[in-house]
């Protein structure tokens, strides 16, 4: 993954739910052409950043509960019932809440709702698989940006 689109986890209870922040900026490359004289945050994007959260949550979830299998990650299958109310744009904060609804043993369904100031802005369903992917590079990488993510919630003993 070339891009994060989550900047802080605000919370998490393994297992249930988790909360984090996106704060949109005109740094965001893609706001240049997003529009011209209308810079918007895509929903593409916005659905990106739910994801990349909600991954955050199943991978914690399962893998503290196996700590002696293998880590595993989550990948995205399929998005349900999206429906955008709102656009968001520079100095937006995208407050971000994933809830897992249902879990099987490889699989996950995580209903997600985006606000702006408390102002709804996205909700919808994310479904993922659980996969064991053998790439230490891969794992690296998560505990790095988990642990960046989650430098305000004390969590480093639990990143795998």
């Amino acid at each position: 993954m070339r891009y994060f689109l989550i900047d802080k986890v605000t919370g998490i209870e393994l297992g249930k739910s988790a909360e984090g922040v996106k704060n949109v900026t005109l740094s965001d490359e893609i706001l240049h052409d997003h529009f011209p004289d209308f810079p918007i945050m895509p929903g593409a994007l916005i659905l990106e950043a739910s994801s990349q959260l909600a991954g955050f949550l199943l991978e914690m979830t399962f893998n503290n509960a196996a700590p002696e299998k293998a880590p595993r990650r989550a990948v995205l299958v399929q998005i349900d019932k999206a429906k955008f109310y709102e656009t968001c744009g520079p100095g937006d904060q995208l407050q971000i809440q994933v809830t897992l609804e249902s879990e099987l043993e490889t699989a996950a369904r995580v209903k997600m709702i985006v606000k702006v100031n408390d102002k709804r802005v996205v909700r919808g369903e994310l479904t993922f698989v659980m996969r064991e992917i053998d790439s230490e590079r891969v794992h690296e990488q998560r505990r790095y940006l988990y642990k960046l993510w989650t430098r305000d919630l004390d969590m480093s003993a639990t990143i795998r």
